[in-house]
């Protein structure tokens, strides 16, 4: 972290590219397909699942909080059971990245009543990084409605991703769950490898 004495003043060289901006996360903008991907869940009955995956991650405009920048990407995910069409797993939120610093965020929302943000650090040219979100962090924490609080409570949650010299993405995720009954704390793993189906659209003040 960057000790500002000037919190309001923003950085006056701003590029308005993000595409040409977002350092490890360069590679992952676009609009991608992953029909490899793995759940492992608490659900007794449906516990070890497949599913095909749909994820796009468009470019937003720079972001200054003063003196602070974020360059990122917007993105939805959504997926699918083999065969269906009904939502097996929906997210929306932000992948964020400071070149100042080094730092990476990933927030999170999911329609089950929870959201998340997760940090990390990655150089511009990483091709491999992790990022946690702790329950009870105040800057990368998990908040979650009181029915998973009582349940599934969500100790923490990792997700480390692998860009591929091949041009795809991998991620490895892993949720440590204290479900309600169980005496062990259960690891709940998502993995998935994503192709690329479609380009970015440049953020719009770069096409401005």
């Amino acid at each position: 972290m960057i000790d500002y004495d000037d919190i309001f003043s923003e950085p006056a060289d701003i590029d308005v590219h993000t595409l040409q901006n977002l350092g490890p996360l360069t590679a992952m903008a676009g609009i991608w397909e992953g029909v490899r991907g793995f759940d492992v869940n608490p659900n007794p009955d449906t516990g070890r699942q497949p599913f095909i995956e749909r994820i796009e991650l468009q470019p937003i405009d720079p972001q200054a909080n003063g003196p602070q920048l974020h360059y990122g990407l917007r993105y939805h995910m959504h997926a699918v059971k083999p065969g269906e069409i009904e939502t097996y797993h929906n997210q929306v939120g932000f992948w964020l990245w400071e070149p100042a610093t080094g730092d990476l965020i990933q927030t999170l929302t999911i329609p089950r009543g929870q959201i998340a943000m997760a940090f990390g650090q990655a150089a511009k040219d990483a091709t491999s990084f992790e990022l946690v979100a702790k329950r009870g962090e105040t800057t990368n924490g998990i908040c979650s409605i009181p029915f998973l609080e009582e349940a599934f409570r969500t100790m923490e949650y990792r997700i480390k991703v692998t860009i591929n010299p091949d041009g795809t993405w991998a991620y490895d995720q892993d949720t440590i769950l204290l479900v309600r009954g169980q005496s062990r704390p259960f690891h709940h793993t998502d993995r998935n490898v994503l192709t690329k189906i479609a380009e970015p659209t440049p953020n719009p003040l770069a096409r401005g």
